[in-house]
């Protein structure tokens, strides 16, 4: 029986299966990059967009064309990770307009919105490179207008597409000379042909792929200089504000550098750019909007430092390692600037898995590596995770925000993993916890009625003040807990809550508790309106 359309429940399956088998051959397309420094890993940057954008894709209860693939652009544009993923994110931008006003999805409509897809990904590319993913977007949309028509069965349409995708994949070499170099083919556009047979086997109703094994270059033939690389910091950052024009901000920056990649829309920019001035780049974001997620690496320390041009690359591990879980860009930079490796997006209705923890394990490599789950649901996750895997892990059951950059602040890299472990463990018994949130059921805990909506100060993970306004709560709980012996109070405020508001509280509290000093930082965390540490 030819398959002749395909409906939204389909196309959300296609996407959970391409984002499925590009996750299980990541370590494949990692293993084909050729430039040793610039973006980090290939495979695992594309994996890690589109899974963003299949998690977006996988809430949908009642799939259609319109809301699968509006899902899949906006989780990708917000999960976009390097140059492969923000080529990725755009693609998924494009097929989304292309796709516009569709209730179903024919041959024809497929291979329009595959030109609208690699269009879209062309434009955002200052200086396009041809023998890169964008040839192979390209190359499938010309393939699939080609073959496209009434007739023809979709299982035999993406063959069409698979097929010449592969040959042209298999030419990149001879477009690029640094594949060329390295002995190998494109990276993202392997990772893009991963994605479309994962859409093609959900089509046909086959089972997920499981890895397999390939041969890979080792790249002995590499023979790449840090004298090679004439930009020398690849810069990454996000513009918030209202009524951008990304074209505008393009424009201003593109004589600073090269791997120029600027996509959004009016509220939301993402930059990335190679340049020797990224000073000059952020002062040129500010005049746009609010900027975050800030990301600068130096190329040639890292090319000069992190590799060798031996038989094979490798790279000599760091004696400690560390991953937390945290919610909120605010708190995610202070466990940044505590040299925090690797920060989960997690917390409170948001577990991270198993897998989760053991992904960002891997990706770390350190003799030691110290787990602060911050949240008393991720302590187990976190253990399990240690189980998992053959590395030298430490968790830290540290339960809240305040117990994990206490316990970060007693850290000392002159002295053993196991004499850490015990200062770091007796840290969190150092500091009290105070979270401002509010109720979202009646309830009643120690003599206290509560109400849905109801303001709840918790002091170290019991309910201590319920009232009805935030700031009365916050004053409330400390006039209960604070006690005589306690120096320090810092406020973390959430991402509900202005700085305006935060300082009038902080000028309150200084009112009531003039010996105590007080710090404000802006946490961003969602659902807690502050969080205050106590020492």
């Amino acid at each position: 029986m030819k398959i002749k359309q395909i409906n939204g429940e389909m196309l959300k399956k296609m996407f959970i299966q391409g984002n499925n088998l590009l996750y299980n051959n990541r370590d494949a397309v990692d293993a084909l990059n050729v430039f040793p420094v610039p973006d980090g890993d290939t495979g695992t940057n594309m994996s890690l967009t589109l899974d963003s954008a299949s998690n977006e894709i996988s809430k949908i209860q009642n799939p259609s064309i319109e809301n699968v693939t509006k899902s899949a652009a906006k989780g990708s544009l917000m999960g976009a990770r390097g140059n492969s993923g923000v080529i990725l994110s755009q693609i998924l931008r494009g097929f989304e307009k292309g796709c516009r006003g569709k209730k179903i999805l024919t041959a024809d409509d497929f291979a329009n919105a595959l030109k609208e897809a690699s269009d879209t990904a062309y434009k955002a590319v200052m200086k396009p490179i041809e023998g890169t993913i964008l040839t192979i977007i390209r190359e499938a949309s010309n393939r699939a207008l080609q073959v496209s028509n009434d007739s023809i069965d979709l299982n035999d349409f993406f063959s069409a597409i698979i097929s010449h995708a592969e040959s042209v994949l298999d030419r990149t070499p001879e477009m690029l000379d640094v594949l060329k170099q390295a002995g190998v083919v494109d990276a993202g556009g392997k990772g893009l042909i991963y994605i479309f047979q994962g859409f093609w086997e959900a089509l046909s109703g086959k089972e997920i792929s499981q890895p397999q094994k390939r041969e890979i270059h080792d790249g002995n033939e590499r023979d790449i200089s840090s004298d090679d690389i004439e930009f020398g910091y690849c810069t990454e950052f996000i513009i918030q504000g209202n009524e951008l024009n990304s074209e505008e901000f393009k424009d201003n920056i593109k004589g600073f550098g090269d791997s120029l990649l600027v996509v959004g829309d009016e509220d939301l920019i993402k930059v990335h750019i190679h340049t020797n001035n990224p000073g000059k780049i952020l002062e040129c974001g500010l005049n746009f909007g609010e900027l975050i997620d800030i990301k600068i690496d130096n190329m040639r320390h890292q090319h000069t430092n992190r590799y060798n041009f031996q038989e094979s690359v490798s790279e000599k591990p760091q004696e400690y390692g560390f991953i937390t879980i945290a919610m909120g860009e605010g708190l995610s930079n202070i466990f940044k600037d505590l040299n925090v490796d690797k920060v989960i997006q997690g917390g409170q209705t948001m577990n991270p898995s198993t897998e989760d923890i053991l992904k960002a394990i891997n990706e770390i490599n350190a003799q030691s590596i110290f787990i602060l789950p911050n949240n008393s649901n991720i302590i187990l996750a976190a253990n399990q995770a240690k189980e998992l895997s053959e590395k030298n892990v430490i968790v830290i059951p540290s339960k809240t925000i305040p117990q994990g950059i206490a316990s970060m602040l007693e850290f000392d890299p002159l002295v053993s993993p196991e004499e850490n472990k015990e200062k770091m463990v007796k840290a969190l018994s150092n500091v009290d916890t105070v979270q401002i949130t509010y109720s979202v059921r009646d309830s009643r805990f120690n003599d206290l009625d509560i109400k849905k909506d109801d303001i709840m100060g918790i002091f170290n993970g019991e309910i201590n003040t319920v009232g009805s306004d935030v700031l009365e709560v916050a004053l409330d709980v400390l006039d209960n807990t604070f006690g005589e012996d306690k120096e320090i109070l810092t406020i973390y405020y959430g991402d509900d809550v202005t700085e305006e508001e935060a300082d009038k509280l902080a000028s309150l509290i200084e009112e009531r508790y003039p010996d105590i000093d007080i710090e404000v930082y802006y946490g961003g965390q969602p659902l807690y309106y502050y969080i205050f540490s106590i020492e």
